[in-house]
């Protein structure tokens, strides 16, 4: 677990986000979006992700890739909450002349392992990684994507499904927070489009992290493996 300390000598806490976040301004926050994703990442970055300051270069590190990347101001402050960006940057998120866009940018934000952009790209993106790493014989690292619900209205994430199952992709892990915000219905449940293509699947409350933990950590042998993390919806 990496921590980082703060003006007060004490390491960032997950009650400290919101202030983190605060620090973040402008028209074009996407505040929803943001805050949909708190407490997934947190659990991620605090207590599942290999991954630290001091080996975001390391070949045998954990790949967290954030497709849901439209509102990254938890990602921002998270990032910073574990070392990785300084806390110094966020008030200045979205400036002409800061690395901290409205999308994150893999060059500029470090720690970031891809640029996000259009919806739909960050699964296919996963589910290359992973090939990618099985190709190398690497089997450590795991790689970990973060989704919307309503990108799986886009094509490319179910062809990026239905070949991961058989594929038998087990160091792929998606984590899809619904705010019910997907413009199509899916009959039994996002979880079930992920089973029928053969991935371990598991639904829970995207803001108790006990659950969270659990579902992350869980056994999938040989397969891949799909956490839909259900918040509160986004017009709430």
């Amino acid at each position: 677990m990496t921590t980082t300390t703060t003006e007060h000598n004490r390491p960032y806490t997950h009650r400290d986000l919101p202030r983190l976040m605060g620090l973040m301004t402008g028209d074009e926050k996407h505040g929803p979006a943001a805050t949909s994703t708190l407490d997934v990442l947190w659990v991620l970055y605090d207590r599942v992700l290999r991954v630290g300051p001091e080996r975001m270069d390391d070949p045998e590190r954990d790949r967290f890739l954030l497709s849901k990347g439209h509102g990254p101001m938890a990602y921002y402050a998270v990032l910073a909450a574990k070392g990785f960006v300084p806390v110094e940057w966020l008030p200045d998120f979205g400036s002409y002349d800061s690395p901290l866009g409205h999308h994150p940018d893999r060059v500029l934000v470090p720690g970031a392992e891809i640029g996000s952009g259009s919806l739909g790209h960050g699964l296919p993106i996963a589910v290359g990684t992973a090939l990618g790493l099985r190709a190398q014989g690497r089997t450590a690292p795991r790689v970990w994507v973060l989704v919307g619900d309503a990108e799986l209205d886009e094509g490319s994430n179910h062809e990026a499904i239905a070949f991961a199952g058989p594929a038998g992709l087990d160091r792929l892990h998606t984590v899809v927070v619904d705010n019910s915000s997907a413009s199509h219905a899916r009959p039994g449940g996002i979880a079930a489009r992920f089973e029928a293509a053969g991935w371990s699947a598991v639904t829970v409350d995207g803001r108790d992290h006990a659950a969270l933990y659990a579902a992350f950590t869980g056994p999938h042998p040989g397969r891949p493996h799909v956490v839909v993390a259900q918040v509160e919806p986004k017009s709430a």
